[in-house]
């Protein structure tokens, strides 16, 4: 299937609905589609007074167009997906939204011979509004959410780039012999289209891998802890060239899960210190922050109108001032030392939601405007994404959690695409963590490293299970985090840990899912073009009613 003009277009004003004509135009809105050379397709949006919430874009299929076969399809995700929400193929489900892209096949890489057709249908990277796509059988539609907040944008004259529109179709024919050795059709389609909805990512210079101690401490550590695990971690990858990163999790700063960040708590008094520390080791020291909270209302520089309308203990990253704060953080702990950042909690904050739960259905929550009303919740998450990406220096690796993925691409090196993993429940380590390796494997090293979060090495977790978890991220090609309680592990675990290490300090390895239309917790994958097979589940079955 061919780029083409949608057949329809809705406007949705903050109060009115509107369907269309070939003038794309009511009121003060104009809505223009331009079809470039390079087979994408132009959204851009102008108006005056109008306050704009979204647009409705919908292709009808000709007879042409439409699969045969049993299709199956798949979408992206706004942010992490929290609690049982994964990511799968599934049937044609018409209700169902599907963000930045969709997939849809008749084939399967679990059989050499029926790779079928796959078709793809995305926006570009980077795109100033939220996309999402709904898909049936007669046809495909796109919202573009241009709302600031949950009410409309206020465009006031400026002409927006709202979204860039991608189609293309793959199969057999598409790729070579020795690609589809590596890989299956239907896996090979979707890298090739995020490379394409990507084209300009940024990467670590160097593959990332290392220490993260939340998911043994859980916030319950301190400086004289990081630095028995950095010791621990230095032993691990001795003779490496690469050398391994220690990320201080949450639990270092005077105040729960929230800033200010200009100092540590009594654990940990010297947070420039710790950073030397970890680095006279041998060791890259690595630091976890939420930008946007202030629960504990410290900062009492700040204004009604620098905070979040719903939410008064966090910030608006529309407001100048915020951004600068936020900056100035930012740079703080690449001044401090820390040569990776992991900021998280942004989207949370910023929305009110765990999952991103945006949608054309009547707001059923209050309506409410960041500060700046005149640009899209999109152009203001890219701003905040700027402001950290350009305080960090070239010198700081940024690993972005709970970011919105289609927008964090090209801005991070890292991107942390699972929910939590485990340290204490496996059933968690295998919902999250196995389904988000397979699923955004497409978008490793092609939106960015993408890291389906650790191994929680405890003694709650089987080591039969965890072994698996550790030699599929090692050989994955994504980036390793290692939280692993010290004293646990035997000499045959540890030197299993050391040839962990070892293979992801190169990341030279790929391994893709084979059965992942099938299931959403794949078991059989392709290790460098050899078959190879886990076992997720346990003996006794899942635990989800236990899940944390």
């Amino acid at each position: 299937m061919r780029l083409r003009y949608p057949d329809k277009t809705v406007l949705f004003t903050q109060d009115k609905r509107y369907t269309l004509d070939a003038s794309l135009s009511r009121e003060d809105v104009k809505i223009r589609y331009t079809l470039t050379e390079d087979e994408c397709m132009r959204i851009t949006v102008t108006a005056d007074e109008t306050s704009i919430r979204f647009l409705r874009l919908r292709w009808n299929y000709n007879e042409e167009e439409r699969m045969g076969g049993i299709v199956r399809a798949h979408g992206s995700i706004f942010s992490v997906p929290y609690g049982a929400v994964n990511r799968r193929w599934d049937s044609i489900m018409p209700e169902a939204y599907m963000p930045w892209y969709f997939m849809m096949t008749n084939g399967t890489d679990s059989k050499k011979d029926a790779p079928g057709t796959t078709r793809a249908c995305g926006v570009m990277t980077g795109g100033k509004s939220f996309c999402f796509w709904q898909n049936d059988m007669d046809g495909f539609t796109l919202w573009v959410d241009l709302r600031c907040g949950t009410a409309g944008v206020l465009l006031r004259g400026r002409e927006l780039d709202a979204a860039t529109v991608v189609f293309r179709e793959y199969n057999e024919h598409c790729f070579t012999e020795t690609e589809k050795q590596l890989a299956g059709n239907v896996f090979l389609a979707c890298e090739d289209f995020c490379r394409v909805m990507c084209p300009h990512p940024i990467l670590p210079k160097e593959p990332v891998y290392g220490s993260n101690n939340w998911y043994y401490a859980y916030g319950n550590s301190s400086h004289e802890e990081i630095i028995q695990d950095a010791s621990f971690l230095a032993k691990m990858t001795a003779g490496l060239d690469n050398r391994p990163f220690m990320v201080i999790d949450d639990g270092w700063q005077q105040y729960g899960c929230t800033g200010p960040w200009d100092k540590g708590s009594e654990k940990f008094p010297d947070m420039p210190g710790l950073a030397q520390e970890i680095a006279n080791m041998g060791v890259k020291p690595g630091i976890w922050y939420r930008p946007l909270s202030d629960a504990e209302k410290i900062l009492s520089w700040t204004t009604d109108e620098m905070r979040h309308p719903l939410d008064a203990s966090c910030l608006d990253p529309s407001h100048p001032t915020v951004l600068a704060h936020i900056k100035e953080d930012m740079k703080r702990f690449a001044d401090w030392g820390y040569r990776l950042v992991k900021h998280d909690y942004s989207t949370h904050d910023m929305f009110g939601f765990w999952k991103l739960e945006l949608n054309p259905a009547p707001v059923k929550e209050p309506v409410w405007s960041f500060y700046n009303t005149g640009k899209t919740g999109a152009e203001i998450v890219l701003d905040f994404y700027r402001a950290l990406r350009e305080a960090a220096g070239e010198d700081v690796i940024i690993l972005g959690c709970n970011t919105i993925h289609h927008l964090a691409a090209g801005l991070v090196e890292v991107n942390r695409t699972s929910d939590d993993t485990s340290g204490i429940l496996w059933e968690k380590t295998r919902v999250a963590g196995v389904n988000t390796l397979a699923f955004c494997m497409c978008q490793n090293r092609t939106f960015y490293a993408s890291d389906a979060d650790c191994i929680g090495i405890t003694e709650n977790i089987p080591w039969e299970l965890n072994r698996q978890w550790l030699y599929a991220l090692a050989h994955s090609g994504s980036p390793l985090f290692v939280s692993c309680k010290l004293g646990i592990l035997g000499d045959e675990q540890l030197a299993e840990l050391r040839q962990a290490f070892a293979a992801a300090s190169v990341q030279s390895d790929r391994m893709v899912p084979l059965n992942w239309t099938e299931t959403n917790c794949p078991d059989r994958w392709l290790l460098n073009g050899t078959p190879i097979s886990f076992r997720w589940i346990p003996d006794e079955g899942c635990d989800s009613i236990h899940m944390e």
